[in-house]
């Protein structure tokens, strides 16, 4: 997650349990939880890849707006979410982490941040189409997470995090395509805008999010504030519902496997992975997107945008080794935004 600027001397927090001093030839606990939390974001950000084909089967079958799937999405996520807190209850141990007035504040970010990119990015689909909304959104987001991260004074990127997002991003024009061409015009230009607004919401929720304490269920407060705070718009606008059994299933899905389980993994994922470095991994969800489009769909591929896709895996494998590298190296998991980093 992203750390705050430590004292000359000082090294990052380190997990419970684990000692900050290691014998000679052990194997140092922190780079295998950034193993396990940098394969936890891979796996939210491939579940996030089906939340754009989910929402247009929703749409085409049931003719539900952004805002309503956007609704179902947040409610349906914070009732799993919900059920599975009550249902392993009893299995935590150890006492309950009583959340601070800063923690407080991070949770509402975090639940106006997931409600705002939700809504902002179903917007953008409708209006823009997924191309224009995925590209603005999510290729905007980790240079948003970037500036941020500075502004808050954790650093500026370090060189290997900076090359890895211009890359990644070179890849993602590559491959998702300025799809816009002749049919440029004042609504594709409005999607652009609020896919704006949704790489703000993201950029939010990942620099909220990753400074929560471990203990509190971020996930459920993110997506039960969300909910909450969608509810009196969708009903001021007219909530719609379906009776469609096809569309229905498609919901249940999108709020239980992209949204529940993959935030849920994100989250997770976050504690021992910084935010600029969860933003770009988090880029193989227009990949996974376009994949599944080639799979499914039977679209294929142009050359330049196979060479996109690639430099995107590129970019996500380069930034993993070179962390796990300097990890193994020092004993310690570095922090990429900060000015001491290699």
């Amino acid at each position: 997650m992203s750390t705050p600027a430590l004292p000359t001397g000082s090294s990052p927090a380190l997990p419970a349990g684990s000692s900050p001093a290691l014998p000679a030839g052990s194997s140092p606990a922190l780079p295998a939880a950034s193993r396990r939390g940098f394969l936890l974001v891979v796996l939210a950000a491939l579940c996030w890849g089906t939340s754009g084909v989910s929402g247009q089967i929703v749409a085409d079958r049931a003719g539900l707006g952004p805002l309503d799937i956007a609704w179902h999405r947040m409610a349906i996520g914070a009732v799993v979410l919900l059920t599975g807190f009550a249902l392993t209850r009893r299995r935590r141990t150890g006492g309950t982490t009583v959340p601070t007035r800063g923690t407080a504040a991070r949770l509402a970010l975090v639940a106006a941040g997931l409600a705002a990119y939700q809504l902002a990015y179903f917007a953008a689909v409708a209006t823009a189409g997924v191309s224009i909304a995925t590209l603005v959104a999510l290729g905007l987001a980790p240079l948003l997470i970037a500036v941020g991260a500075t502004v808050l004074g954790h650093g500026r990127p370090d060189r290997a995090t900076v090359v890895a997002l211009l890359v990644a991003l070179l890849g993602l024009v590559l491959l998702v395509g300025i799809s816009a061409g002749a049919d440029t015009g004042s609504m594709v230009v409005l999607g652009a805008l609020v896919a704006v607004g949704s790489a703000l919401g993201y950029a939010v929720v990942t620099l909220a999010g990753a400074g929560v304490p471990a203990g509190i269920p971020v996930t459920l407060a993110g997506f039960a504030g969300g909910a909450l705070i969608l509810t009196p718009v969708a009903l001021l606008t007219g909530l719609r519902f379906t009776a469609d059994p096809v569309a229905l299933g498609v919901l249940l899905y999108l709020g239980a496997v992209p949204s529940a389980l993959a935030y849920g993994m994100f989250f997770r994922g976050l504690r021992s992975v910084p935010g600029a470095v969860a933003s770009i991994v988090t880029l193989l969800e227009p990949l996974t997107a376009t994949a599944l489009a080639t799979a499914f769909l039977d679209e294929r591929l142009s050359p330049g945008a196979l060479a996109g896709g690639l430099l995107v895996l590129a970019a996500v494998a380069g930034l993993y080794l070179r962390r796990m590298g300097d990890s193994n190296s020092r004993g310690v998991a570095p922090n990429p935004l900060s000015k001491r980093a290699p």
